[in-house]
């Protein structure tokens, strides 16, 4: 029976339903302004529904004609209780005498509509989801069943038809249960957020807490030895020095954890300034280049003037991660080059060494926290690296091939000219 009263206006009274239910959610969900005036878009968002579906209802035959102006009118009393109900029920009752004139049986039935749905409208809220779903489809059949008696009671033409009850008795607690489970899991969705956002903070500092602790109590324990060694009265001046550079570049070691970690965790907007990229580049090279000897690695460089805008200790941190990490991926030694080229308001800075190379995973992961393709890093360089381009308006490319090497291209928009 029911399969032929649902056509095109069936649903398309649903779908008005449906967008609004939609929208308020979203709005609730995007705007912390929203938030304060709930009530006021709740009406908003289901008066409009009420209007649509009596403006274009569901035509079954010419004398047959319904809509679902009662739906919206049931959400928004249930979630708003009688203020929001009350309101709509205005609207509601405008809006018909409106368009089909005045009924006092239209006016009775909305009445019991309001009232009953109005008195439900707190223990309904003190229902969790299940007993929401369950309740507001009994209750829509429960009215369901008083209006239909209140009407054959008040008119001697009024005539209960497969199409009425089809349309108000057993298709609102069906309609209700969809739209208030539907309701109830966006709410949720909103609900969880702010905690899952909580959550996830905690369990990163958490683990950013665990990675620094684990490395730097690393270098702290190997400097504890040799200061407990040079306690020796007995020790030689030759033995001393020895451990006391042991010492320097362990703290040394810790130092460098310690600046990854700041340079990730605060924002780079401190001291922003002109930095001009060749010099810069050429320091950070001048200062690794014994470093890389050591290694076994030759640094070529083919620098370009350029001038940025940014923060010069993240900047010079950020390529010296870079620099370092292309060094360490040659432990066999090799070459790496370095170039910066000037195009199109961009300046373009390549890192290129004949290293091991990177997986697609690797390549996939980098930057990702706490993730480090040596055996003893933290991630934080890498972290360190995304953040400081990101920072800085910039993009970071990398290209790889196993055994080959890996290529790391740095494009940074140029300082315009007159802001030099």
């Amino acid at each position: 029976m029911g399969f032929v009263y649902i056509n095109h206006h069936f649903l398309d009274n649903l779908f008005y339903i449906l967008v609004s239910v939609f929208v308020y959610f979203i709005l609730i969900d995007h705007s912390k302004r929203m938030k304060q005036y709930k009530k006021t878009l709740l009406i908003a968002c289901m008066s409009v529904p009420i209007i649509l579906c009596m403006r274009f209802p569901i035509y079954i035959d010419e004398y047959c004609v319904h809509d679902f102006r009662q739906i919206p009118l049931f959400i928004g009393t249930l979630y708003g209780g009688w203020p929001v109900g009350a309101v709509l029920l205005v609207i509601t009752l405008l809006g018909r005498f409106y368009l089909f004139g005045f009924n006092f049986l239209t006016l009775i039935v909305y009445l019991v509509i309001f009232f009953s749905t109005a008195l439900f409208a707190n223990k309904f809220n003190g229902f969790k989801r299940k007993g929401k779903v369950l309740s507001s489809s009994l209750l829509s059949f429960v009215v369901g069943v008083m209006t239909t008696l209140i009407a054959v009671s008040f008119s001697d033409f009024f005539q209960v038809t497969e199409a009425y009850v089809f349309y108000f008795v057993i298709m609102p607690p069906i309609i209700m249960f969809s739209f208030v489970y539907l309701a109830e899991t966006l709410q949720d969705a909103i609900n969880i957020k702010p905690k899952m956002v909580k959550l996830e903070k905690m369990e990163v500092v958490s683990q950013l807490a665990a990675s620094i602790s684990h490395e730097v109590r690393n270098p702290l324990t190997v400097v504890k030895g040799f200061i407990d060694l040079l306690k020796d009265p007995n020790l030689s001046q030759d033995k001393r020095d020895e451990y006391i550079e042991h010492i320097n570049r362990e703290l040394q070691s810790a130092e460098s954890i310690i600046s990854d970690y700041l340079a990730f965790a605060k924002p780079a907007t401190e001291q922003i300034n002109p930095i001009f990229v060749d010099r810069e580049i050429s320091s950070i090279l001048q200062m690794i280049k014994p470093w890389a000897n050591m290694n076994s690695v030759h640094i070529s460089e083919e620098l370009t003037p350029g001038v940025i805008h940014g923060n010069t200790q993240h900047f010079k941190q950020c390529f010296i991660n870079l620099i370092k990490n292309g060094i360490e991926a040659m432990p066999e030694g090799g070459e790496l080059r370095v170039i910066t080229s000037v195009s199109n308001k961009h300046i373009t800075i390549k890192i290129e060494d004949s290293g091991v190379g990177m997986t697609k995973e690797q390549l996939n992961r980098f930057g990702e926290p706490y993730y480090s393709s040596k055996e003893k890093g933290t991630g934080l360089g890498s972290m360190v690296i995304v953040r400081t381009i990101q920072t800085m308006n910039g993009t970071l490319d990398i290209s790889s091939v196993l055994h080959k090497g890996t290529t790391i291209t740095v494009k940074l928009p140029e300082m315009e000219s007159d802001a030099r």
